[in-house]
């Protein structure tokens, strides 16, 4: 399994941003990922800028690590023709090290155009959409494109990569893993469900597609001092607690207070792991390995507590984790 560092633009501003991924290439990390939100789940985690801009100047501050947005929503907020210019741009700049992270989206983020918050079928119909117009602007030449939900009139790129930019798409069941597995390079999913991973790989088997990287996200929050680790983690991360059915539909910041104004320390504690000790995130991490996850990358909680963290990966929590 392959480990990687999460760049949290909802805790931490643009140039801390860039500070850390050429932190974490230097700790070992394998790869990078990026959070694309116009919000931040939580008032108390307070930050939120343009992922892209981000991630331009981060393919200047590192040579090595793979580089994704987990996840950019091309439904409403961005047009999918402008999300294929995008990604072929960092691609590029990265020399080919980037994989585009597609997803359905959250109401948090996608509000802000006012085109309204369309129901989950939709959103995939969308998204299916979406794939289609990308994946024909990676083919290079002119793209007319008239579908159900977008239009698209004589878009070109011009500057394309000479290798195709992957593309990975967030599922969370069989329905979203039978749409998507034939139209993407990668799994995208939060849960270590097993069937997720061997449904995927069934659905390209079908196709005589080989099986791909398959990519989750575990989040943690290490601290020399375990109460403040929880203490941290509650304040910026209770909204984990809402799963991605409820996430994906409030609409802002306000909203995610008030839906976990019950949640408590020792709930978080006990679904995140939390203070000094190595051991739980390696017990946290090995059920991803075991349901067929190839990649995962950690979310360390606390925008100002990531070099220290960056240090213990580093000296312990990766050789910790390769050697599982």
């Amino acid at each position: 399994m392959r480990f990687g560092y999460t760049l949290l633009t909802e805790q931490a501003g643009p140039r801390a941003l860039v500070s850390h991924a050429a932190g974490a290439e230097r700790a070992g990390f394998d790869f990078e990922v990026i959070s694309d939100h116009y919000f931040p789940w939580l008032d108390e985690q307070g930050h939120s800028p343009y992922a892209w801009s981000v991630l331009g100047a981060v393919t200047q501050v590192t040579q090595r690590v793979g580089l994704m947005s987990f996840v950019t929503c091309p439904l409403l907020r961005y047009h999918p023709a402008v999300v294929a210019q995008k990604a072929a741009t960092v691609s590029l700049l990265s020399g080919d090290r980037f994989t585009l992270g597609l997803g359905a989206g959250e109401n948090l983020n996608e509000h802000v155009v006012g085109g309204g918050w369309p129901p989950a079928n939709v959103r995939h119909e969308m998204l299916t959409e979406a794939l289609d117009i990308i994946g024909e602007l990676f083919d290079g030449g002119q793209v007319n494109y008239v579908g159900r939900h977008y239009r698209v009139d004589s878009a070109r790129l011009w500057d394309l990569p000479e290798v195709r930019t992957p593309i990975g798409v967030a599922v969370s069941g069989a329905q979203s893993v039978g749409r998507f597995a034939p139209l993407a390079d990668a799994l995208i999913a939060v849960q270590p469900e097993e069937r997720l991973c061997r449904d995927w790989d069934r659905e390209r088997s079908e196709l005589g597609q080989e099986h791909s990287r398959k990519i989750a996200q575990l989040p943690v929050c290490w601290d020399p001092d375990p109460d403040t680790a929880v203490r941290r983690a509650h304040e910026q991360f209770r909204w984990f607690a809402g799963g991605w059915k409820v996430n994906a539909e409030l609409p802002g910041p306000a909203s995610f207070a008030g839906a976990t104004r019950f949640v408590t320390e020792r709930d978080v504690a006990e679904s995140i792991p939390c203070g000094p000790d190595v051991e739980p995130i390696v017990a946290a991490a090995r059920p991803f390995a075991e349901a067929g996850f190839t990649d995962l990358a950690l979310v360390q909680i606390g925008g100002d507590h990531q070099e220290k963290f960056l240090d213990f990966a580093e000296s312990t929590l990766l050789p910790a984790l390769r050697g599982q």
